[in-house]
């Protein structure tokens, strides 16, 4: 995913928002409330430590991680220019998702029926930019051949879009 966003000219920077210790427990990857702290504290990392270098901070978040994007999203007093969910489950920041400013992209399995509907119910919620698109032929974690690729097309497609020129 960060190499073809790499290769369009969107910079990343890739975060395991829990420690190793932390991921060895299994509860702890739904643990949204520590998952939207880390966030926001990278996020204030990044503008403190970036400032002047980037023009634009964008959220992605794959599974849970995009849940915590969104509502890192809600409750930042930072400027994030677009966010990206991946076969995320925004149901889970349910509660917060008509605080969402940023342009909101939520990209989802064809075949991924349930997160699907989570995500059809989320979009409704959302009062910001937003769009579903839909991977026909994928799975949760895209697995499949290509579909990776068409989500991180898509992904590409969104940041530069919403990102300062």
């Amino acid at each position: 995913m960060s190499s073809v966003l790499n290769r369009d000219g969107v910079a990343t920077l890739l975060v395991d928002l829990l420690t190793e210790d932390e991921d060895a427990i299994y509860e702890n990857r739904f643990d949204i409330e520590l998952l939207t702290g880390r966030f926001i504290e990278i996020t204030t990392w990044i503008q403190k430590e970036m400032e002047g270098v980037f023009n634009s901070v964008g959220y992605f978040g794959a599974s849970t991680g995009a849940a915590s994007a969104l509502k890192a999203a809600a409750r930042s007093n930072m400027r994030i220019a677009a966010i990206v969910s991946r076969g995320g489950r925004p149901d889970l920041a349910f509660e917060e998702l008509r605080d969402v400013k940023a342009p909101t992209l939520l990209i989802v399995g064809g075949l991924d029926t349930e997160v699907l509907q989570l995500n059809r119910e989320a979009f409704s919620e959302l009062r910001c930019i937003k769009s579903v698109q839909v991977v026909e032929g994928a799975t949760h974690l895209f697995e499949e051949p290509g579909t990776l690729e068409k989500a991180a097309e898509l992904a590409s497609n969104w940041f530069h879009k919403y990102f300062k020129k």
